[in-house]
């Protein structure tokens, strides 16, 4: 029987990606390990070596076609003695899950008894936003791209460095394009070394100038952490006010997907207990774009947290010639009455995708984007709470000393005598990130326990 030759993924989080190049033409000889084809994402490319030896029977994707699913046939491989005739007898690609199950589809055409309608979300408009302006749709990676051009057209004293930044256009592609526009004297390849390039990113910005240092990952910013604390946090106040350090060090911080202990740590709450830091963690793609630009622009070093999982998400942008968001300003991005749930990065997936949930048993969430952590808005918080009397924080890190603690902490000092049970924290276990994708599902909060927590605080 013909062999299917499967999309094969570059990591455990690609979905999709485009087949570039066949280096083989149907009808040739194949043996294992020769190199028939070529795929490519917006991280890497990979050639794609054949596992058995035969005939390239067949090619199912054109060169050139983009967005192949992984596992998607590409090809089929014909054995020794078959032809052509057999390629009828290849089996056919599977199908999904919803369409392999017509008694349960023809099942769901019949008239169902009328539920209650669920409250409707109602997402308060962002100030920061005049009504009547024009969005585009863009990926976050494009919106970060964005706001560093627009900044370094704007400021000549800005300029990227880090790891890849430049002849690779970024490990993740959020830099592409910048090398051709403002050349290598203004995005620099940086070596392997965190403490180093932070050092002189941190002294750059001592003399003047405003760098963005990118990390691969806020991982590997341990190694440069002393330059971060000791040097770029302390400055201004260690000067008396005389010397500055407009810096922003950007990058992935927390969980992606299997890439174990020592690159999945959240180190939200690490950064934002340090005075002299500010500490953005952005959610929706208008977001990343507005505050990076303010962090670009701030007087003050600011630690710019990314989440790799977001990087493909796609969201709305405001068609603006400058669209600056202010650094320290969160926002209600749905309203509600009875439970405030308050996230903000990659931890408002799981707040959002439980308000939904708890919306069809008659509770309505008010659900915050923090989107900065440090200086924190306490003011939206505690009024968020007088309102519903009861709050529950998410977040991808360590429950304990975690931001959710301080924001629990907060509402106490601020608003005790309006609550009407005790604030819930939902978290990430308190284990290091396991490798196995089960595990580390276990190990991530889910919207199932967020939806748990409302309404253990609702008492329903």
């Amino acid at each position: 029987m013909p062999i299917q030759v499967l999309m094969p993924a570059l990591s455990p989080t690609m979905e999709k990606g485009n087949l570039a190049k066949w280096l083989k033409k149907e009808g040739e000889t194949i043996k294992s390990g020769d190199v028939i084809a070529e795929i490519e994402t917006d991280k890497a490319t990979m050639e794609v070596e054949a596992t058995d030896e035969g005939t390239l029977g067949k090619i199912l994707i054109p060169e050139g076609t983009a967005d192949v699913a992984v596992n998607t046939p590409i090809a089929t491989i014909l054995a020794d003695g078959e032809s052509a005739a057999d390629l009828a007898k290849a089996p056919a690609p599977a199908k999904p899950v919803a369409e392999a199950a017509p008694p349960a589809a023809a099942k769901a055409e019949a008239p169902a008894p009328k539920a209650a309608p669920a409250p409707q979300a109602v997402a308060e408009p962002d100030p920061e936003v005049p009504a009547g302006t024009e969005m585009v749709t863009q990926t976050i990676r494009e919106a970060l791209r964005d706001a560093m051009a627009e900044e370094m057209r704007r400021d000549a004293d800005v300029f990227v460095m880090g790891e890849e930044v430049a002849e690779y256009q970024g490990a993740y592609k959020v830099t592409q394009g910048l090398l051709q526009e403002f050349g290598a004297r203004r995005v620099i390849d940086t070596p392997i070394t965190e403490h180093g390039f932070a050092g002189i990113g941190v002294g750059a910005a001592m003399t003047g100038l405003k760098p963005i240092v990118e990390f691969m990952t806020f991982n590997f910013a341990m190694q440069a952490i002393d330059q971060i604390i000791n040097s770029a946090a302390k400055t201004l106040y260690m000067s008396g006010g005389q010397m500055g350090c407009s810096i922003v060090f950007r990058g992935p911080n927390g969980a992606a997907a299997r890439v174990a202990a020592q690159h999945s740590q959240d180190y939200s709450s690490w950064y934002s207990n340090v005075p002299g830091l500010k500490v953005v963690a952005p959610f929706s793609a208008a977001d990343y774009k507005g505050l990076l630009k303010a962090a670009i622009r701030d007087p003050n070093p600011v630690i710019f947290l990314e989440n790799e999982v977001l990087y493909g998400h796609t969201g709305e942008v405001p068609k603006l010639d400058d669209f600056v968001i202010p650094i320290g300003k969160a926002r209600i991005v749905r309203s509600g009455s009875h439970v405030t749930i308050i996230s903000w990065s990659n931890g408002m997936t799981y707040a959002l995708k439980a308000a939904d949930e708890l919306a069809k048993d008659g509770i309505e969430a008010e659900v915050i984007d923090l989107r900065t952590l440090r200086p924190m808005d306490t003011e939206t918080i505690v009024n968020s709470v007088k309102k519903t009397g009861r709050a529950v924080t998410v977040e991808e890190g360590w429950a304990q000393s975690g931001v959710g603690a301080e924001i629990a902490a907060r509402i106490m000092e601020n608003a005790f005598d309006y609550l009407d049970a005790p604030v819930a924290r939902v978290s990430g276990k308190d284990v290091p990130m396991p490798y196995a994708a089960n595990l580390e599902k276990l190990a991530l909060p889910s919207a199932a326990e967020v939806v748990e927590a409302a309404k253990a605080v609702c008492y329903r």
